[in-house]
């Protein structure tokens, strides 16, 4: 997508170097742009973990390049064991995404029976790169299906605006190119179509309102900022035709744990009869679980994320505290919303019931796992 009139990926080999890889500082958007530099899988690592890097695809993405130059950096005789440690290390550093453990499993298949360290460095690469690939296809396709959703609102409407909500950012910034939950949102802007965006700004470290707003404002699109707590009220008042979000673990049975608040934001659809969609890679999905809320691990990040806002002062960048100092604070990454509260799930292959049975139907080779 476009970032000051360009068009950017969020992670690219360097292309006078495929030892080195490139991504944004995502921590610093909206009020800088700063290209960040990956040459080791402790970095790549740190990226994870540090939130340098997020959004389930992106993580997936960056933890595949990090085993790559995992086999790039070992100096030894034992190749295999150093990759399975520093699987292990990139695994830890986010547990909620799937997509972190989906994309070193991939790696892992790719160097299966390689026991030459250049035949194993070059396979990891083309793993990378392909991974990096059909994310964007994947992406572009999920704004295909989730394209017609919106034509279907706009006949319903016509000549007025399509008014649409999302949680946190699942887009273009959270994966390679187009987003999950933007996705449909760019390719019904660029058709033409009139849409409106109502952005969470998603507390605590306010990724709608530093992410989510600043793509849709370099893409043009028109939006506006709210606080977490509005979307109910506009959907009392018919202010929200369709909420729209990304999901970091879907269960086989359509639960999915996304950003903190998004349950919320589904039972208020719920309760006003507003079309809650959930936009996700099939990679999202993992088909050996089956209760979100029981299952899928949580993430715990550092109060001071609850404590402190970060933003842009009269000094440059600073860091506010916002209670007593002394005041604990808890802080959950992600919770569950359960498949009964969600409209339906958007996938490459189509939008399907979010189900067993409707996942199952759109994914038929995975029944044999089940």
């Amino acid at each position: 997508m476009i970032i000051k009139g360009e068009h950017k990926r969020t992670i690219w080999v360097d292309i006078n170097n495929n030892k080195l890889i490139q991504t944004f500082d995502q921590r610093l958007f909206p009020h800088e742009v700063k290209v960040v530099d990956i040459t080791t899988s402790a970095e790549a690592g740190v990226a994870i973990k540090d939130m340098i890097v997020r959004g389930a695809p992106l993580i997936g993405a960056m933890a595949a390049y990090g085993i790559y130059l995992a086999a790039i950096e070992y100096k030894g005789a034992d190749i295999l064991a150093y990759l399975n440690e520093r699987k292990d290390y990139l695994n830890e550093t986010r547990p909620t995404a799937i997509n972190l453990a989906w994309a070193l499993n991939e790696q892992f298949k790719n160097i299966a029976g390689l026991t030459d360290q250049t035949e194993i460095t070059a396979s990891l690469l083309k793993g990378a790169n392909k991974i990096v690939e059909d994310d964007v296809e994947t992406c572009r396709m999920i704004g295909q299906h989730g394209l017609q959703i919106i034509e279907e609102i706009e006949a319903s409407k016509p000549g007025e605006v399509v008014n649409i909500l999302t949680h946190c950012n699942a887009g273009w910034l959270a994966c390679i190119d187009w987003g999950t939950a933007t996705s449909p949102i760019y390719q019904a802007y660029q058709k033409g179509i009139k849409v409106h965006v109502w952005v969470d700004e998603t507390r605590p470290r306010s990724q709608g309102a530093n992410l989510t707003s600043f793509e849709l404002n370099e893409q043009g699109v028109p939006h506006t900022l709210i606080t977490d707590n509005t979307g109910g009220h506009l959907m009392q008042h018919n202010m929200v035709d369709m909420v729209i979000v990304g999901t970091d673990r879907t269960t086989r049975s359509g639960d999915v744990a996304n950003k903190i608040g998004t349950y919320l934001k589904a039972l208020a659809a719920n309760d006003n009869h507003v079309p809650f969609y959930v936009a996700l890679p099939s990679s999202t999905i993992d088909w050996e679980i089956n209760d979100g809320v029981k299952e899928i691990p949580i993430e715990m990040r550092s109060e001071d994320e609850v404590k402190y806002v970060f933003g842009k002062g009269k000094n440059g960048m600073e860091s506010v505290l916002i209670c007593p100092e002394t005041t604990p604070a808890a802080n959950y990454g992600f919770d569950v919303t359960p498949a009964r509260l969600v409209t339906g799930l958007i996938t490459e292959r189509g939008i399907c019931e979010a189900s067993e049975e409707g996942l199952t139907n759109q994914f038929p080779e995975q029944k044999d796992r089940l």
